[in-house]
């Protein structure tokens, strides 16, 4: 995994703590498993760019926030 992608993960985690939402409630609000994020986060999954426009919008971010 390229090292811009990884940082691309853990900023998901970043944000997310930041704006203090549970994965729980992040992934409800994608409409993907709450596992399925947990492995995005834990850089076990490399999430499709819906996937992560989607994401940046449930955190009211730019998508550009993440990169």
């Amino acid at each position: 995994m390229e090292k811009e992608t990884k940082k691309i993960l853990e900023n998901i985690r970043k944000k997310r703590n930041e704006k203090k939402i549970s994965l729980l409630n992040l992934a409800n609000a994608v409409e993907i498993s709450h596992s399925h994020l947990y492995y995005i986060e834990s850089k076990r999954v490399i999430p499709s760019i819906d996937v992560l426009i989607k994401i940046a919008k449930a955190l009211k971010i730019e998508i550009k926030d993440l990169l």
